[in-house]
């Protein structure tokens, strides 16, 4: 990011994440494009964030000394992360937008959960009404089973999001317990991880892989190096020069932005019960945001919901 300041002000920082942000939250549509083209999501995947970790990989070889006494909790961060990508591309290229994304989001109680068991955080109040909330939101997502008798309207394209929100937090856990790891390591290794589970996906399947054209190459190529890079750089600029609240409430621009463009452009709609756990859910991840671990144990990454690393690199 040399074109950026060093030292930026707030409102440079904010426009960079928002930017960051909303890139994010049109990710889709790129996504929707690869799978019309007959592309199957692992190897999209496999493609765009493997190519990336292939050259990741000498970050992280550069950077061995740094993270040789925490190896354990790098390796955990390429798996967590790995699956927590990897799920997340696939359920947005399979299902709806706007439920993959409210879904994903729920990340704020896993990310509660995790830092009260294996982090020995003290969550105030707020926070587990939050939880409450999201729980709530998810029930009436799915529809609301056991109102009047209706069964749960769950997927395996909802198993992937909601396994990509819980993959996310715990990432985002692994990557406040691994304090001695570089930043820029914990970013990459993401990408190594999504390439290692994508190209396992992709082997076990054992679909026919298209013929894949140089423009659609291009364009893969483009996504990968290009919009997914920008956007894991702007992302790691904007969250570096802002305090972690304020972070984290910019950064739900992604949600707005995502759900928003998928019914103005992608056809899609939500019932009222839809819009009500949407919303629910979006107020618990505004309420991680705004209320941090009361003493977090590390805070060199910060704890809302989606700044871990990952798609946001998440």
């Amino acid at each position: 990011m040399t074109l950026l300041p060093a030292h930026p002000t707030d409102r440079v920082a904010t426009a960079v994440l928002l930017f960051s942000a909303t890139l994010w939250g049109l990710t889709w549509m790129p996504l929707k494009g690869f799978i019309a083209q007959g592309l199957p999501g692992p190897l999209v995947s496999l493609l765009t964030y493997g190519s990336v970790g292939l050259l990741a990989l000498v970050v992280l070889w550069r950077d061995r000394t740094a993270w040789r006494a925490q190896w354990g909790l790098v390796l955990a961060l390429t798996l967590v992360g790995g699956w927590a990508n990897t799920s997340f591309v696939n359920a947005v290229m399979l299902g709806d937008v706007a439920r993959v994304m409210f879904l994903f989001y729920l990340s704020p109680v896993w990310s509660v959960l995790g830092g009260w068991l294996f982090l020995k955080e003290r969550i105030p109040p707020a926070r587990w009404a939050a939880v409450a909330g999201a729980v709530v939101g998810l029930w009436l997502v799915l529809g609301g089973p056991g109102i009047g008798g209706e069964a749960l309207a769950f997927t395996w394209v909802d198993a992937l999001s909601l396994s990509a929100g819980f993959a996310f937090a715990a990432n985002n856990v692994i990557a406040r317990a691994a304090h001695r790891v570089p930043l820029r390591t914990k970013t990459f290794a993401v990408f190594v991880g999504c390439g290692l589970l994508s190209g396992i996906a992709t082997a076990v399947t054992g679909r026919e892989l298209p013929v894949i054209g140089a423009w659609l190459w291009l364009a893969l190529l483009a996504y990968g190096f290009g919009w997914m890079l920008l956007a894991t750089v702007t992302w790691q600029y904007g969250v570096s020069h802002l305090e972690s609240s304020r972070a984290g409430v910019i950064l739900l621009a992604e949600l707005l932005v995502s759900v928003g463009t998928a019914i103005a452009f992608g056809g899609e709609s939500l019932s009222p019960m839809g819009w009500a756990g949407g919303a629910l859910i979006t107020f618990a991840a505004l309420a991680e945001a705004l209320f941090p671990p009361a003493e977090p144990t590390m805070t060199e990454t910060p704890s809302h919901p989606i700044a871990a690393t990952g798609p946001r690199t998440p």
